[in-house]
């Protein structure tokens, strides 16, 4: 966590005194334990919120500008409310600017401005979700300093809404719903087409989980996403042809489309549509196996979901695959994935805890081998949600 009393330091170091007091809030990083690719499908997925995130301090000014500061970047500036515009040079400012576009389109609109400083413990560009968690965090932040009700679902949909209308980011609402929606020691099940959810007891026993970066930055990501979107729509189109009223491919079973995947046209659009009805199914599975304590079925899910996100989605690539398949050869490794968009990011592995130190060693030292890279290592603990800070 944080240092509450060095940030506020640098608050006043940065925006100076004032009487007016100082709030803190905090919203966690998440890392999707299975159920990849199928948020925007309408289908199960399986996050957890992580114990490191945004730490946003805020404070009441007397006109009606923001002041937008980070403790991890040297981008600073203040913004008439006024006048909230994207800019692609504002950077990641462009995220809580969104966010209070959105509130004001929500007749929540701020009664007055705020300085802002921002810290962050998520490595950017890793796909631990560190967009949602500067989202939500201004979202709660903000709702509550200007006494308007928090619901936490509905502030993941005004942060998903702000990255797909106001950054142009066509993303699902699972990185928005595990930030704002997460429960100390428990994981996600959440229906991304309906937003019912559970939280579910992760006991993990002996294990931890470890999270590597692969410190690869994510070039191509937004490109193939957009791509497996619109493959994921084309095979709608093909299946509706039987079923009038699919909307969405979480919509079908497995039985369903194991009989009439032959609809659809095109081998490599049948190969991402698999991926996804097969996913799902995979992500209800690993709640019940968790549910009856069986961690090892559990990694051998995990594992199974990084193969078919390899072979049949293609959203891997040489990085993820290496640090992967160097992950399942050690000992002690229940499963291991790859969590995320793809193609760079980081990769999850269900690691018993005696195993752990000579996993970090193991893994690092092949994947450095193969790649060039030096990845980072991460042994996680699953943290709550958005949540204000107290001792400020």
């Amino acid at each position: 966590m944080a240092d509450l009393s060095a940030l506020k330091a640098r608050f006043i170091e940065i925006y100076g005194e004032s009487a007016a007091d100082i709030a803190a809030y905090h919203a966690p990083g998440r890392v999707n334990l299975i159920g990849e690719h199928t948020d925007y499908n309408g289908g199960y997925v399986f996050p957890a919120a992580l114990t490191f995130g945004t730490t946003l301090l805020l404070r009441p000014r007397s006109d009606r500008r923001i002041g937008f500061a980070s403790t991890n970047m040297e981008l600073s500036k203040q913004i008439s409310i006024d006048e909230l515009h994207y800019d692609v040079a504002d950077d990641w400012m462009n995220y809580p600017k969104g966010i209070v576009v959105q509130l004001a389109a929500v007749g929540a609109a701020l009664t007055r401005g705020y300085d802002l400083l921002f810290h962050g413990e998520i490595p950017n560009g890793a796909g631990l979700s560190s967009s949602a968690s500067i989202e939500v965090v201004t979202a709660y932040g903000l709702l509550t300093a200007e006494n308007q009700p928090v619901d936490k679902v509905k502030i993941a949909l005004l942060a998903q809404k702000t990255e797909n209308q106001f950054v142009g980011v066509n993303c699902g609402i699972m990185d928005q719903f595990a930030v704002a929606n997460g429960k100390k020691d428990h994981a996600i099940l959440l229906m991304c087409d309906t937003l019912e959810y559970r939280h579910v007891p992760f006991a993990a026993g002996s294990c931890k989980l470890v999270i590597g970066n692969t410190n690869k930055r994510r070039g191509l990501v937004e490109s193939a996403y957009n791509e497996r979107r619109r493959q994921c729509e084309q095979a709608v189109g093909d299946l509706q042809r039987l079923f009038p009223e699919l909307t969405l491919l979480g919509q079908l079973t497995l039985k369903q489309f194991q009989v009439h995947s032959g609809l659809i046209g095109d081998p490599t659009v049948r190969r991402r549509a698999q991926h996804v009805v097969e996913e799902i199914d995979r992500v209800l599975q690993a709640v019940r196996v968790l549910e009856e304590g069986d961690l090892a079925a559990f990694g051998k899910l995990m594992t199974a979901s990084h193969v078919s996100l390899r072979d049949l989605y293609e959203v891997t690539g040489p990085e993820l695959d290496a640090m992967v398949e160097a992950a399942w050869a050690v000992p002690g490794v229940l499963g291991s994935r790859m969590t995320g968009a793809g193609f760079g990011g980081c990769t999850v592995s269900l690691v018993q805890e005696a195993a752990v130190s000579d996993f970090i060693d193991r893994v690092g030292r092949e994947y450095t081998e193969k790649t060039g890279l030096t990845p980072s290592f991460y042994v996680c603990d699953i943290g709550d949600g958005v949540k204000q800070e107290e001792g400020i």
